[in-house]
């Protein structure tokens, strides 16, 4: 997992050019404006969902993993907390469904607030619980999804 500001960018465009090409187009591209939504950037290997949307409880929510992309995410607008967690050792709490290439999973996780200008990456060996708050408050947030 990495968590940084987008304006560091560049520190991470040697992890190959699906994700220097995700960071450009976070970076690039009015995110403010754009419909939400999946947007295509490479077809099926690298596209973005633009979503707005409230924060809900961390206890409303699950771990979630992928086996086919990882996700770098980028909060837009708003604060939300996230939960992350190591795959290693975790139980499955409902099985892969491979249309939108989910698993979750139970357990414990550590938060961090993860606020407008943030970007974060979870590769496939990564849990995360996003969208999550202390009160219900509006974000805008995309996700690109990069094939492994």
């Amino acid at each position: 997992m990495i968590i940084d500001r987008i304006e560091h960018y560049s520190f991470y465009t040697g992890l190959g050019d699906r994700i220097r090409t995700a960071l450009e187009y976070i970076r690039t591209t009015d995110l403010e404006r754009a419909d939400t939504g999946r947007h295509d950037l490479d077809g099926d290997h690298l596209f973005a969902i633009i979503s707005d949307y409230k924060t809900t409880s961390r206890e409303a929510g699950k771990l979630e993993g992928h086996r086919k992309y990882i996700d770098v995410q980028y909060m837009v607008r708003g604060t939300e907390w996230v939960g992350y967690a190591p795959l290693s050792g975790r139980i499955v709490a409902a099985r892969y469904n491979s249309e939108n290439d989910c698993v979750l999973f139970e357990g414990e996780a550590t938060f961090f607030r993860f606020e407008a200008g943030m970007f974060a990456v979870f590769f496939p060996h990564d849990l995360h619980l996003p969208g999550t708050g202390e009160i219900s408050t509006p974000v805008r947030k995309i996700v690109v999804k990069v094939e492994v």
